[in-house]
């Protein structure tokens, strides 16, 4: 056991311990933690009106677009998401989620947010000041640019 462990090993251990969490919570609903980042933010941006394409849904997660097109056939495969070729750009996919679709995502959205208070309550729930900061602190790493690779020579 480390006596002082770093940021970036808690991070890790964190990101760890969510991700065996929400494999958990997930399985009832036949969905990975990769699967339902697509689908639940397909969900997202279709109540708020948009139909994303499959580039703009991986800019979105911040998943490689190979990686998202993949995962894209699994739910379509499974019945979860529809894909259409784009009338203005034949290169270009656009997605929908199928009435099932929408069912699967809002049944697994609900155990998530669930999940999430859960994991907030060691910090007063998810409504707390420490909660509020945790997550500035988080935005705050993700947003930083990558640091430069320690193995390239400048």
């Amino acid at each position: 056991m480390k006596k002082n462990p770093t940021a970036g090993y808690l991070v890790w251990r964190l990101a760890t311990k969510w991700g065996a969490l929400l494999d958990r919570a997930l399985a009832p609903y036949g969905l990975t933690q990769a699967q339902f980042s697509v689908l639940g933010t397909l969900y997202g941006v279709t109540r708020a009106g948009g139909q994303p394409s499959q580039r703009e849904l991986s800019d979105h997660t911040g998943l490689d677009p190979v990686f998202v097109s993949k995962l894209v056939r699994t739910l379509e495969g499974n019945g979860l998401v529809r894909r259409t070729t784009d009338p203005s750009d034949s290169r270009a996919v656009r997605l929908t989620l199928t009435d099932r679709g929408v069912e699967a995502a809002e049944s697994a959205i609900d155990r998530v947010m669930t999940l999430q208070n859960q994991l907030a309550e060691p910090l007063g729930g998810p409504d707390s000041e420490q909660t509020r900061q945790l997550v500035a602190t988080l935005t705050t790493l993700l947003d930083a640019p990558p640091p430069p690779d320690p193995g390239r020579n400048p």
